[in-house]
């Protein structure tokens, strides 16, 4: 059985497969053809941070697949009074067919799979957002771009993480931008360079933003300020001067160079109101895709319990 907590676990053949099925899966559905690869499971969704776009996704994801997903926050249920995780764990995968857990520390994942039975999905935790970088490179290869080079600028976070980890399974070039202080992990850095090795993958650091971007297929960004960081907001936005993706950025890469954000997007801070718009159809195609690449994800876990 497998679980999908990081796509460091995973082959590129394994990964290429899951967005095979999303192709497939997606183009299913604008036609309309609701196939039930998932009839009658159910999907349990435990939410520790809130979200739209996770739960609006997942829990239609399900729905279009023949489930139904269950959303429970961490005050609808007893792991938020106090239960180990490992009970939780052991009573919830007797009941349902899959989990997916949107949290705070990767090590609460990795808890949570252990005790197990059946397959768990990463919402997103502070290390890693797999789903969501899985999205991302769906909707490239949507566009046309099928080896980009990859730019981010800003934070060193989950977002840059599993960029990191996608890239170095790919064999993409990627350059990332951090304020110095706001770097990668790391251990995740050294894990994504050894993987890089086999791959050939070229990933580079930076901390001028202004080097990363030049002559990139797409530049990605994320909010300076997540989820728990509020108080760290005049701190940061003083440290992230410069990082702002406007015009100017954008020319220095390729002429045809697309933007991409995960959102929730903060106009005026990570990027300008004129670049947002400019791009909002990739931008929103991509939050599109969550949906049908989560599908895809959903359906490969169940063929391969």
């Amino acid at each position: 059985m497998k679980h999908f907590l990081s796509i460091k676990d995973f082959s590129r053949d394994e990964l290429l497969e899951m967005i095979e099925l999303a192709k497939k899966i997606k183009a299913q559905t604008k036609r309309k053809e609701f196939v039930p690869y998932l009839e009658n499971q159910t999907l349990g969704m435990i939410f520790e941070k809130s979200s739209t776009r996770t739960r609006v996704s997942f829990e239609t994801g399900i729905y279009q697949l023949g489930g139904i997903g269950l959303f429970l926050s961490s005050n609808d249920i007893q792991l938020g009074r106090g239960e180990p995780l490992k009970d939780t764990a052991r009573v919830m995968s007797r009941m349902v067919d899959m989990i997916m857990i949107r949290t705070f520390e990767q090590s609460r994942l990795d808890e949570f799979a252990k005790y197990s039975k059946v397959p768990v999905i990463n919402g997103l935790s502070n290390e890693y957002h797999p789903v969501q970088i899985m999205t991302d490179y769906f909707t490239l290869l949507e566009l046309g771009k099928t080896n980009p080079v990859v730019a981010y600028v800003g934070d060193g976070n989950n977002i840059t993480h599993s960029w990191l980890m996608l890239s170095s399974k790919l064999g993409l070039e990627m350059r990332v931008a951090t304020p110095k202080g706001y770097e990668c992990d790391n251990d995740i850095v050294k894990i994504a360079k050894d993987y890089a090795l086999e791959s050939k993958a070229k990933l580079s650091f930076y901390n001028d933003p202004n080097m990363a971007v030049k002559d990139a297929d797409v530049i990605i960004t994320d909010t300076w300020v997540s989820m728990g960081q509020e108080s760290e907001k005049e701190t940061r936005v003083k440290a992230f001067a410069g990082y702002m993706v406007d015009d100017a950025m954008m020319n220095k890469a390729k002429s045809d160079a697309v933007f991409m954000h995960c959102l929730p997007v903060y106009r005026g801070y990570e990027v300008t109101e004129e670049i947002f718009e400019k791009f909002e159809d990739v931008v929103f195609l991509e939050a599109e895709n969550r949906l049908h690449m989560q599908k895809g994800i959903m359906v490969w876990l169940d063929e391969h319990r």
